[in-house]
């Protein structure tokens, strides 16, 4: 493949990377199983869109502007995490209604916001931003002189495989979700576990460090 050296081990390490559980994992699974599988099936897609984001961006090298600017870092660090504490609180407070079954809730959830929301975090991580930077250029010819296209394509194709995975693990979340959602009590503490989630995600991101 022109460019990129070592493919069927960059494939198999990306495999490796995104099965193990991280803060993309955690979103996604929290979406799920408050919202139900379309909500989850659009986190998935927005963290999709979050992770070609920062493909192009480390192609381009913009995101070496993260990796030497502690105050770009933070910026973005802090901006995130808000968003996250942002989304946990409003799940906290929302008051649920789930007992009157799935078709009223899925009317109520907002997939368009979910996608966005899911693009936002993933976008606003410079964690991961520094991963691509750092992981990506392993796989790429260094006597190549322009990198973006073998950039681009190992970004697609880690990318790939992290929506094959995070779209199992949404369907498996939703899967308990409809076992639960027709029990008021239960589908509240469920939405208070989740919101707990990202508001802990959120803490965990603002005291990240770009180690």
């Amino acid at each position: 493949m022109t460019g990129i050296i070592h493919f069927e081990t960059f494939v198999a390490a990306a495999v490796l990377l995104n099965i193990t559980p991280g803060n993309d994992t955690i979103f996604i699974l929290s979406r799920s199983v408050a919202l139900g599988k379309k909500a989850g099936i659009m986190s998935v897609a927005g963290i999709a869109t979050g992770s070609l984001i920062h493909t192009v961006l480390a192609a381009l090298g913009l995101s070496i502007i993260i990796s030497n600017s502690m105050v770009a870092f933070n910026i973005i660090k802090y901006a995130g995490a808000a968003y996250l504490v942002y989304m946990g609180i409003g799940m906290l407070r929302a008051k649920t209604s789930f007992n009157t079954g799935n078709i009223i809730h899925h009317q109520q959830v907002n997939l368009l916001k979910v996608f966005r929301d899911a693009v936002i975090t993933n976008v606003l991580n410079p964690k991961v931003a520094l991963f691509f930077i750092s992981f990506l250029p392993q796989f790429i010819d260094p006597a190549l002189k322009n990198t973006v296209l073998p950039f681009l394509m190992l970004g697609a194709t880690f990318t790939f495989t992290g929506t094959m995975w995070c779209l199992m693990l949404a369907s498996f979340a939703a899967a308990i979700f409809s076992k639960l959602n027709t029990n008021k009590k239960v589908s509240g503490y469920i939405n208070k576990i989740c919101g707990s989630a990202l508001i802990a995600l959120g803490i965990k991101l603002a005291f990240a460090d770009r180690k």
